[in-house]
């Protein structure tokens, strides 16, 4: 169990650098990079809460909102391009 509070210590460290990268980032850009590392962070969370308490429901969860993750990020960077109208 220890194992998991050390993962998830790390991924909560990495979560506070990535909301700095979205919090300081000079660019529209580096802010969309720290959202979307910041999502993938939240992810990986959701996982590591699935195999502590071996619940394959917060797995599933993990997968759908990653997906959507990924469709926005395609949203935001073609909008950035400027595709959208």
């Amino acid at each position: 169990m220890m194992a998991f509070f050390y993962a998830t210590v790390l991924v909560g460290i990495a979560g506070l650098i990535s909301v700095l990268r979205l919090i300081l980032g000079p660019t529209v850009p580096d802010r969309v990079v720290g959202v979307d590392t910041l999502n993938t962070l939240v992810v990986a969370g959701m996982v590591l809460l699935g195999a502590a308490y071996d619940r394959t429901i917060y797995i599933d969860i993990a997968i759908v909102y990653a997906l959507l993750s990924y469709i926005g990020t395609l949203v935001i960077a073609k909008y950035l391009q400027g595709g959208l109208a």
